[in-house]
């Protein structure tokens, strides 16, 4: 170390200190004063305050030991004074004191370390307060987009030899629950392929490649995997990825119209507003797959998104129905009404984030549902009726409150289990 008397070199260099916070003795209260000795008076300056502190004269040594409790405010006032003025002619000290005091700015009490839960969304509030997005993204398009990146964020923490884990897939089909073996890679492959009905209804570019003729969304799997020269793996993200973002920004570049366009699945077929949120649902769910497959922590969709979920199930219902009575695995239709008309009606009551009321028309996809015309009601958690529409638990072990018509009942949730698919 260098002392107060070394060459001006020293001096020149030492760097300038900011203002410290105040010494120990400022936090004082300075209004009360202290009883003095008979006859003594405190010396004023001309305007009135106390004179400044006296400076002891202390050594180098001395005034090196000072500088952790200067730094932390623990001077008397002349000590702060004496440490003060040392800084300014000794460069060692100057960048000793720099360093304590940036040391204890660290110095805080335990607090948890978690972020707070809202810093995403005020960040992002302010974010586009300050500059609007010149291209806003659909209200509509928001679960897809969510889902989309919530999964992206689950892929890009798991390990290059968990993308082969093997997922177990499963859905509802001719009243049972069918089975299939794939990996995180094949799901995402998956995702994909079937993805590709909404690109290709868009103009864009279908993944499985040019001249591909109509395929249901099976089919599409199936042929998307059969055609890789060997199993996929982590290199498959990057792909899935750039597809959904080139689709969201299509969608956003495309102007309000393009909400009604329409998606054919080969079997059936959606408005694209619709396709969309079936494909956040899908997404969602496969995430979960591929988040049990690794054992990684997965949530379901927010609220307002999984209200929009079950809503698109609730009104696909009565065309289900009608399509399972078709084939005998439904009762006959009890009363038909006319097209607008309020019909016999399910009352289905989903209750916890995303629930509501819906009615379900029984007997024709035309008529109306009705609290008038209900004639029986279901009550199940959101996020297991949203199990049941992917086929993950049969009807016979969705937990449901029921009351009312067992028949209409049973139609409903075999109708509800019967939308799912690979």
């Amino acid at each position: 170390m260098t002392g107060a008397d070394d060459d001006a070199d020293d001096v020149a260099r030492a760097p300038w200190i900011p203002g410290p916070r105040r010494a120990a003795d400022d936090h004082a209260d300075l209004t009360t004063r202290l009883p003095e000795a008979p006859g003594a008076e405190a010396e004023e300056t001309d305007m009135g305050e106390t004179e400044e502190p006296e400076v002891p004269d202390l050594s180098h040594n001395v005034l090196k030991s000072l500088l952790g409790a200067w730094a932390l405010s623990a001077c008397s006032a002349g000590e702060t004074k004496a440490v003060e003025n040392h800084l300014t002619v000794c460069a060692p000290c100057a960048d000793e004191a720099l360093r304590l005091r940036d040391a204890v700015t660290l110095l805080h009490e335990d607090r948890d370390l978690d972020l707070d839960p809202l810093l995403r969304s005020r960040v992002l509030e302010n974010c586009l307060g300050r500059r609007p997005a010149r291209i806003p993204v659909p209200d509509w398009v928001t679960p897809y987009d969510a889902e989309t990146a919530r999964l992206d964020a689950l892929l890009r923490d798991i390990g290059e030899s968990e993308w082969h884990a093997p997922v177990r897939l499963k859905w509802y089909e001719e009243d049972r629950i069918v089975r299939r073996k794939a990996t995180v890679a094949g799901v995402i492959g998956h995702l994909l392929a079937v993805d590709g009905l909404v690109t290709t209804a868009l103009g864009l570019d279908d993944p499985l490649g040019a001249g591909v003729p109509e395929l249901s969304p099976t089919e599409r799997t199936e042929a998307f995997w059969t055609a890789l020269d060997r199993p996929p793996n982590r290199a498959i993200r990057g792909p899935w990825r750039d597809q959904s973002h080139t689709l969201i920004r299509t969608i956003a570049f495309a102007g309000r119209g393009v909400a009604d366009l329409t998606v054919t699945y080969k079997d059936f077929a959606l408005p694209l507003q619709d396709s969309l949120l079936e494909r956040a649902f899908e997404c969602w769910l496969h995430a979960d797959d591929i988040a049990t497959a690794v054992a990684y922590p997965y949530a379901p969709p927010s609220g307002p998104h999984l209200h929009g979920m079950i809503d698109l199930a609730a009104r696909l219902l009565p065309g289900a129905l009608a399509n399972r009575r078709r084939t005998g695995l439904a009762g006959p239709a009890k009363e038909l009404v006319a097209a607008g008309a309020p019909g016999r009606s399910l009352h289905l009551e989903v209750e916890g984030a995303g629930g509501g009321h819906w009615y379900i028309s029984l007997d024709s996809p035309a008529a109306i549902g009705s609290p008038e015309r209900a004639v029986a009601q279901v009550a199940m958690d959101g996020v297991e009726f949203c199990q049941l529409v992917a086929g993950h638990i049969t009807p016979e072990e969705a937990a449901a409150g029921q009351d009312g018509d067992r028949e209409a009942i049973r139609d409903v949730l075999s109708a509800t289990a019967s939308l799912s698919r690979l």
